[in-house]
């Protein structure tokens, strides 16, 4: 997204914790309803598409923290780079749920049981768990019980009893979904866009909620129930045909009311791939090339990682005639001598700034940019990466002078520690709504320094990632992450059946994607609007993938499988999820302290921290295995809660104002309840 929105509204916090209700005693007016009169139908698809959005917000900037991408915007730059967390972060996750999804959820649940209509009282309850769970795992302690009371100061609850509710919510919807609905009341199809209807996906989604919860419980012995929790795998989804995902268009120039965005795209693309400020990270890079230190290419990669045009020729005419695609490599902000920039030895970041990677522009003519350049060293290496690329350069004392030839990629800046910053490219995919394009051509054009040059030449920026294109599936609940959670169980059963569990999982990925793959090419969305054919956006070659499941960047043993395995291949699959974060959080990051499976996520920082961290205000923990080195938590948005309502919020956590709330685990988080309430005292 192109930022963070901030709503200014008079009653912003009754709105925010209460239920709608009527302004004004009126005559019911079919075109004007209130939340007595509005159809459930009706409301059913804005709850999915307003969850579908704070989910993509969570995810993106959990994302950011799990190490998935890198960000200039500043921000949630502060999650993936400097570690030093800002408060900006944390409000529109909250609003966004508690406005319109939470705001919604009584008065569905209320009309439906009215009505009989059982089905939508179940969609009431699943939101409800999914919505709350995914606050309790940001902020801890919220307004739980009291929300949607009308309660303008609503007393907060701490996260047992937000976990155990979302519980009793899902235990509630499968009841509900058994139950057949009373004659009249409208069927669960005419509102849903998630699963048409199909009250059986919507059963196995609340099984497969039902295990993700549960397993979030690992760190604890008492509440820990392995069994119980492959009992829920086993009524969850059994196949790919089971997935609940929320589909994403690009058929509509239609936004919403409250955020002025695209209503029928993928919320993860609302946020990741709307603006051009993210990167692939060089950790999750590594993943996708370079598994198990094996060199292993994983076929998945040249849909995930993004590409550029390069090497382009022009015809008489200006339009692309030939060119190369260019594989953007990941940000590496983790490691401060990493060797990666061709400029010089040191970390590109650590040189430049935190938030300096520069986005490509394209040159429409040839273009002469001198860069002062008094470092000798530097200076000789920059020479080297031009004539190494190619390209035409002279010298004048300290100045060079480099031709970018027209049809070229180049960064629009005199600064030659930005040179080099083409190889980062950028995540941006467009939609009709926001890039004024065809509804198939869903690739980013340079718009700098002539706005539309690069598009009539059909010069292609960014190819964009697979999760997050506008039309995107949005993942909710999936088939192969219900077989990773599967083999952690059994992993942590010493049951070498964990081994089948994680095959499964990585072949039902690739089966996912490969579906949608075919799909897109289908329909078209392979080509640019010049007709020039995008691999990215078509299926992976079988012989890749064969190759890739029978090499050693995957183990092909029970005997050498590894709880690292199992929980990088789940980090490939889930990507824009949340579930990453909460992943990391239940293994202690890449501290290795946890149940002796040695250090599960590898290259993951913990020592030292990174080269650009500033966060020693938030993360007070003075080592890896002080569970306050990490990121655990997100603090309450400061007005709403700490501002507004601090009597109550700072009644149970004495410290939810504190700089270093960042750092304190959530209830789940934590082996047992007397190490959770000692950190709200």
């Amino acid at each position: 997204m192109k930022k963070s929105k901030y709503i200014i509204l008079g009653c912003v916090l009754v709105l925010a914790l209460a239920s709608c209700k009527k302004w004004l005693d009126v005559n019911k007016d079919p075109d004007n309803p209130t939340n007595q009169s509005v159809l459930i139908q009706n409301r059913v698809p804005w709850i999915e598409h307003f969850y579908q959005y704070t989910a993509g917000v969570t995810n993106y900037r959990t994302s950011c923290i799990a190490g998935v991408y890198y960000t200039n915007n500043a921000n949630p730059n502060t999650f993936s780079t400097t570690w030093a967390c800002t408060n900006a972060n944390s409000t529109t996750s909250y609003q966004t749920f508690f406005v319109e999804v939470s705001s919604n959820l009584v008065d569905l649940y209320n009309s439906a049981q009215k009505q009989g209509a059982y089905h939508y009282m179940a969609v009431a309850d699943v939101f409800h768990a999914l919505g709350y769970m995914e606050m309790l795992d940001l902020y801890g302690e919220m307004p739980y019980t009291e929300a949607g009371t009308g309660n303008p100061s609503p007393v907060p609850d701490d996260g047992k009893a937000i976990y155990n509710g979302c519980m009793a919510k899902l235990n509630e919807a499968i009841s509900l979904f058994a139950k057949t609905q009373e004659a009249g009341s409208p069927s669960l199809s005419a509102g849903d866009l998630w699963n048409n209807g199909d009250v059986n996906k919507w059963i196995k989604l609340c099984w497969g909620l039902k295990a993700r919860y549960m397993l979030k419980l690992s760190k604890k012995a008492d509440l820990y129930k392995p069994d119980d929790i492959l009992d829920c795998l086993s009524k969850g989804p059994q196949s790919n045909a089971d997935n609940t995902v929320g589909p994403g268009y690009n058929n509509s120039t239609v936004t919403d009311y409250l955020i002025s965005d695209p209503v029928v795209t993928n919320g993860n693309w609302d946020y990741v791939a709307f603006g051009n400020t993210n990167r692939i990270s060089q950790y999750y890079y590594n993943l996708l090339t370079n598994m198990r230190s094996s060199g292993v290419i994983d076929p998945r990669m040249s849909k995930i990682v993004p590409a550029t045009m390069a090497n382009i020729q022009l015809d008489a005419s200006g339009k692309v005639a030939s060119y190369t695609w260019k594989r953007s490599i990941g940000v590496d902000s983790y490691n401060p001598q990493s060797a990666l920039d061709p400029l010089s030895l040191s970390n590109r970041l650590a040189k430049g700034g935190a938030t300096s990677i520069q986005l490509q522009s394209y040159a429409a003519a040839n273009t002469n940019i001198i860069y002062a350049i008094t470092d000798n060293t530097d200076r000789a290496n920059f020479i080297a990466a031009q004539v190494a690329a190619g390209r035409t350069y002279t010298t004048t004392g300290n100045n060079v002078t480099v031709t970018y030839k027209a049809g070229a990629m180049f960064i629009n800046s005199t600064n030659y520690l930005y040179a080099g910053d083409t190889a980062y490219v950028n995540m941006r995919s467009n939609s009709i709504a926001t890039g004024g394009l065809s509804q198939t051509d869903l690739n980013w054009y340079p718009t700098t320094p002539s706005a539309t040059a690069a598009v009539t030449a059909g010069a292609v920026g960014s190819t964009g990632s697979f999760q997050v294109h506008p039309v995107s599936d949005q993942e909710i609940v999936t088939y192969h992450e219900m077989c990773f959670i599967k083999a952690e169980v059994l992993m942590r059963k010493n049951d070498p059946a964990a081994y089948t569990a994680y095959r499964a999982g990585i072949q039902a990925h690739l089966d996912m994607m490969q579906a949608k793959l075919t799909q897109w090419k289908a329909g078209g969305l392979n080509k640019t609007s010049t007709g020039i054919i995008v691999p990215d956006m078509e299926p992976m070659n079988q012989t890749d993938i064969n190759t890739y499941l029978a090499s050693s960047g995957v183990a092909q043993s029970a005997g050498t499988l590894t709880m690292s395995d199992i929980m990088l291949q789940k980090y490939i699959a889930m990507g824009c999820s949340i579930e990453n974060w909460n992943d990391m959080r239940r293994f202690n990051f890449s501290t290795g302290n946890v149940g002796g499976f040695g250090i599960v996520y590898p290259g993951y920082p913990s020592i030292p921290r990174p080269p650009l961290f500033t966060g020693q205000s938030q993360l007070t923990g003075g080592s890896p295995t002080d569970p306050r080195y990490w990121i655990r938590r997100w603090a309450l948005p400061p007005v709403y809660e700490i501002q507004y309502n601090s009597i109550h919020t700072l009644a149970l956590n004495a410290h939810a104002g504190d700089p270093n709330i960042w750092s304190m685990p959530v209830w789940w988080d934590c082996a047992t309840d007397d190490e959770y309430y000692g950190y709200l005292k």
